[in-house]
């Protein structure tokens, strides 16, 4: 017959790599998290860059709504300065 003894070094061994598993996905995740808020800025600007482009060519109303949802801007006046420093 041939006995085993169980010691805590195996559960606290257990215990310490799903806690570092743990603690590497959530770190994961707000890399991640992180990544695609910048994405979305850097996406944002890139659009609003490209309307005013467009607004300089061509004056469509649907391109002024466009970027009015974009920029929170009411005015075309306000939309054209802003358009004015971006095209610079």
């Amino acid at each position: 017959m041939k006995f085993e003894v169980k010691t805590q070094n195996d559960d606290l061994l257990k215990s310490s790599c799903s806690v570092l598993l743990s603690f590497a996905i959530l770190i994961f995740i707000v890399v991640l998290s992180n990544i695609s808020i910048k994405l979305g800025a850097i996406s944002r600007h890139y659009e609003i860059k490209y309307l005013c482009n467009l607004l300089t060519i061509e004056k469509s109303s649907l391109n002024f709504k466009k970027l009015s949802n974009l920029t929170n801007q009411n005015t075309k006046q306000k939309m054209w300065d802003l358009c004015r420093e971006i095209v610079k």
